[in-house]
């Protein structure tokens, strides 16, 4: 056995950051070939399967364990919102992006509903899809343009019950403001731009409505927020 030279250092080259997983879950091959191609090409990104059904897209999830499933609505065995349901309950640690051509205002009510925190039109991946990925590995939700004018309804009108009420959680004009922009997939840069203050303004903002929630990530709020009617869509 080779002695350890004298004086020599131990390696402490930090291991190199893990990829963050994803699983590409659509009927039409040629989809999931565009989709896995296209985050393929991404540094720190990883497709690590596919699914070409519902039931397939599950248990890929429960083998693998990806971060993020983009996950089409319109499958066979199961459908999308039932395969979200599914994947978020038995692997919350997964989250959900949903990516279809269909768009409406009660679809993306129960898209929310299912658990899923991205909803991309399959028209607009190639604007879209890397940025809304990005949003989503950085714990902020991500939702197609469509969405803007509706988002945050009840919110602006001060429409607040359920559980978050009886916490007393209300929140002041320019936090729905910074709340809508947010949910909507802008991020704190953007925000800062569009309402003329500050990152960091943005970021006490941000800060304020997370203690006034009592949530641990952006998406979970704006999950809670669809669940209980807080939110308009």
């Amino acid at each position: 056995m080779a002695a350890v030279a004298k004086g020599s250092q131990p390696n402490t080259q930090a291991a190199a950051p893990k990829p963050y997983r994803i699983l590409v879950a659509d009927d039409h091959s040629l989809v999931r070939r565009g989709v896995s191609s296209l985050l393929a090409n991404q540094p720190g990104l990883e497709v690590c399967g596919e699914a070409g059904t519902g039931i397939e897209a599950i248990n890929a999830v429960r083998r693998s364990r990806p971060n993020l499933v983009i996950l089409d609505l319109t499958m066979p065995e199961m459908n999308g919102l039932d395969a979200a349901r599914t994947i978020r309950e038995e692997c919350p640690e997964t989250d959900v992006l949903i990516l279809s051509m269909h768009f409406s205002e009660d679809l993306a009510r129960e898209v929310l509903r299912a658990g899923a925190v991205g909803y991309v039109l399959k028209s607009d991946a190639e604007r879209e899809l890397l940025a809304a990925v990005d949003h989503i590995r950085h714990r902020q939700p991500f939702f197609t343009g469509q969405l803007t004018a509706s988002m945050m309804q009840n919110f602006v009108e001060g429409a607040v019950a359920g559980p978050a009420a009886a916490r007393g959680a209300v929140l002041s004009a320019r936090e729905l403001e910074v709340l809508q922009l947010l949910a909507n997939g802008h991020s704190n840069k953007q925000v800062a731009a569009a309402l003329n203050v500050s990152t960091r303004t943005v970021e006490s903002h941000r800060n304020h409505i997370m203690r006034k929630m009592e949530f641990g990530s952006f998406s979970e709020l704006v999950r809670f927020a669809v669940r209980n009617n807080l939110v308009e869509l």
